[in-house]
C-alpha cells in the first residue's frame, strides 16, 4: 500500500481538532467552547490597550518603532504556539501554522483594512476610497517589507532551515529596527484626532504619561500571555466541537486566532479612514516580525528540543507552502511601490488568498502551484509597469529622503 502524501491527509482527515492537543499543543488544557464568553473579550481588551499605548507613543518615538513594539506583543500568541510545534518537532504543522499566518495577514489582514476605511469613508462622505495613501515615513515599513522577505528563497532552495538562517534574519530585523528609531516622530499638531484616552495621554505631563505609555504596553501584552493559551483552547474546544481537520486548524484557524489582536488594532484605526495607513502598518509590522524573528525562532527552538545544531529540513510540499506565501508577500509589497494600496489590488489579494483556502482542502497541491503561478505573473507585471515608467520607486525616492535627513545629516 503506497505511503500517504500529506496532501492526502489535508484532504481526507476528519480528525477531531483534540487530536491537535495530544500532537502538538501538549499543556493546553481542555476546556469548553463557553470559555470563549470570557477570553474573547479579554484579548479585545487586551488589543485596545496596545493600540491605545502605541498611538500615544508615536507622538514621542518614531511611528515605526511603536507600531513594531505593538507587532511583538500582538504576535506573542502566534509565537507561543510556533514554540510549541518546534519544540515537539512537528515540522509539517510547524509550516503550515508559520506560512497559513503570513498570508492571511496579507491575504485577509490587509483587504480588511481597505475595506474597513472603504466603508466608513462612503459613509462620512457619500463617496467611495479610491486608495489608501502612505505617508513618506511607511517607506522604511515597505522597504522593510522587501528586506524581511527576501531571504525566503534562499531557504526554500536550501530546501532547510538552520541556525545560520535564523542569525541572518535576526540581523535583518536588528538593521530594521535601528533605522525606524531614527525617524521622526508624528507631527503633535494631529493629537486632537485621537479619540479620548490617547489624546489624554499625549497632553499630560511628561511623567504621567511614560507611566501611563508603559503601564498600557506592559498590561496589554501581560494581557495577552496570560489569556492566549485558554483563548486558544476555547477555539480548540470550538473547533474539535464542529470537527475541524487538524492540518486546517493549524494552517488557518490557530493564525487567525493568534493574529486577532492585530486585526483588532487595525480595524480601530481603519475606521478614522485618516489612520488607515497606520493600520496597513501595523499588519506590515506583525509581516516582517513573522518573516523574520518568528522563521528565527523556528530553528533555534528545534535545535534545543533535539539538543544538536539540527536543521529543519523542508519536504515538496513545505516548500512549495513557503513559496506560494513568499509570491503573495512579493505580490504585495509590489503594490506598495507607488505608496498606496488601490481598491483592486486589496481586492485581487482578498481574491487569491479566498480560492486558496476555499479549495486547497480539495485540491491543495495543484490549487498551490496555480495560485503561485499567478502570484508571480502578476508580480513580472508590476515590476514591468515599474520599469517601463524610467523612474525611481516612489517608495525608494520617499526612504532615500528620510535616509538622508536622518543618517547624513
Amino acid at each position: 500500500m503506497p505511503p500517504t502524501s500529506l496532501s492526502d491527509k489535508r484532504r481526507h482527515s476528519v480528525a477531531p481538532v483534540c487530536a491537535l492537543l495530544a500532537l502538538a499543543v501538549g499543556g493546553i488544557p481542555l476546556t469548553t467552547p463557553t470559555s470563549l464568553f470570557w477570553t474573547a473579550p479579554s484579548i479585545l481588551a487586551a488589543a485596545m490597550l496596545i493600540a491605545w499605548a502605541a498611538e500615544s507613543a508615536q507622538f514621542f518615538i518614531a511611528q515605526g518603532f511603536a507600531l513594531a513594539i505593538l507587532a511583538w506583543l500582538q504576535t506573542l500568541p502566534e509565537f507561543a504556539v510556533e514554540a510549541v510545534l518546534a519544540w515537539k518537532q512537528q515540522v509539517p504543522l510547524l509550516m503550515a501554522n508559520l506560512t497559513g499566518a503570513l498570508r492571511l495577514l496579507t491575504g485577509l489582514g490587509w483587504p480588511m483594512v481597505y475595506a474597513t476605511a472603504a466603508i466608513f469613508h462612503r459613509r462620512r462622505s457619500g463617496s467611495p476610497l479610491g486608495a489608501i495613501h502612505l505617508a513618506s515615513e511607511h517607506s522604511v515599513e515597505v522597504i522593510g517589507l522587501f528586506a524581511a522577505m527576501l531571504y525566503s528563497p534562499v531557504i526554500f532552495f536550501k530546501g532547510s532551515l538552520h541556525l545560520a538562517d535564523a542569525g541572518v534574519l535576526i540581523a535583518v530585523y536588528a538593521a530594521y529596527l535601528a533605522v525606524l528609531s531614527r525617524t521622526a516622530p508624528v507631527n503633535v499638531e494631529t493629537v486632537e484626532h485621537l479619540d479620548t484616552v490617547p489624546r489624554a495621554i499625549v497632553k499630560a505631563p511628561r511623567g504621567r504619561r511614560i507611566a501611563a505609555i508603559a503601564a498600557l504596553f506592559l498590561g496589554g501584552g501581560l494581557l495577552i500571555y496570560l489569556t492566549a493559551e485558554p483563548f486558544l483552547a476555547s477555539l480548540l474546544a470550538v473547533s474539535a466541537a464542529v470537527g475541524i481537520p487538524t492540518f486546517v486548524f493549524v494552517q488557518w484557524v490557530a493564525p487567525f486566532v493568534s493574529e486577532f489582536p492585530e486585526k483588532v488594532s487595525a480595524f480601530y484605526w481603519a475606521r478614522t479612514v485618516e489612520r488607515a495607513s497606520t493600520a496597513l502598518m501595523n499588519m506590515i509590522s506583525s509581516n516582517i516580525n513573522q518573516w523574520t524573528l518568528l522563521m528565527a525562532m523556528l530553528p533555534m527552538v528545534y535545535a534545543l528540543s533535539r539538543g544538536a545544531a539540527v536543521p529543519i529540513h523542508l519536504d515538496p510540499e513545505q516548500e512549495l507552502e513557503l513559496l506560494l506565501t513568499f509570491a503573495q508577500s512579493l505580490l504585495a509589497g509590489l503594490f506598495l511601490l507607488d505608496m498606496q494600496l488601490t481598491w483592486w489590488e486589496a481586492g485581487g489579494l482578498f481574491l487569491l488568498w479566498l480560492v486558496q483556502f476555499v479549495l486547497s482542502p480539495l485540491a491543495g497541491g495543484m490549487v498551490h502551484r496555480w495560485i503561485t503561478a499567478i502570484y508571480f505573473i502578476w508580480s513580472a507585471v508590476e515590476i514591468g509597469r515599474a520599469a517601463a515608467a524610467r523612474r525611481m520607486p516612489l517608495v525608494w525616492c520617499k526612504f532615500a529622503e528620510i535616509w538622508r535627513e536622518r543618517h547624513c545629516a
